[in-house]
């Protein structure tokens, strides 16, 4: 299975079609989106070309492709312009026997993990800054942010059949 992770594209329009530029180039089976699609929240700066409705444009175009979980910036008004579910707390994937716990980290987080077995990973957003590191036993990815990010980088995360690497937009 091969895996577009994206996260806290924040109403960006600039920089979900750069997310779109690489789910074009990657053709994955599925997009996981780990949350904060559309608004840019309160404490966050207005992001590069702000346009929510043109995000939800871009992302209902791939809607059948999709995985996505709720951030904390998602209200149900979201949901009312999004064509695929976005209001759960997680999703898992599973692929052969890698198992994915998927949230966007507001609510678990790498300090407040669910119950995960040995192997497993905690693929979250929220954070802003990219990670890929195993801490008992548990791999914890974080794809960074498309369109507000704290590190170095504009990235997303990509996935196939067990190993995960980022892609700088």
């Amino acid at each position: 299975m091969k895996l577009v992770i994206a996260s806290d594209i924040h109403g960006s329009a600039k920089w979900c079609r750069e997310v779109m530029r690489v789910i074009e180039e990657t053709a994955p089976d599925k997009v996981l989106l780990l949350g904060d699609l559309l608004y840019h929240g309160p404490r966050n700066p207005l992001p590069d070309e702000y346009a929510p409705a043109d995000v939800a444009a871009m992302l209902n175009s791939i809607k059948e492709r999709i995985i996505a979980v709720r951030g904390n910036c998602e209200a149900e008004v979201d949901q009312m312009m999004l064509e695929f579910p976005c209001m759960a707390d997680y999703a898992w994937v599973v692929d052969g026997p890698y198992q994915l716990f998927c949230t966007h980290g507001h609510l678990f987080s790498p300090e407040s993990l669910p119950p995960l077995s040995d192997g497993a990973t905690f693929v979250y957003g929220h954070f802003h800054v990219k990670k890929n590191e195993i801490v008992d036993g548990v791999r914890l990815f974080n794809p960074g942010s498309a369109a507000i990010p704290k590190d170095d980088s504009h990235s997303v995360g990509l996935y196939e059949d067990g190993a995960f690497s980022f892609r700088v937009l």
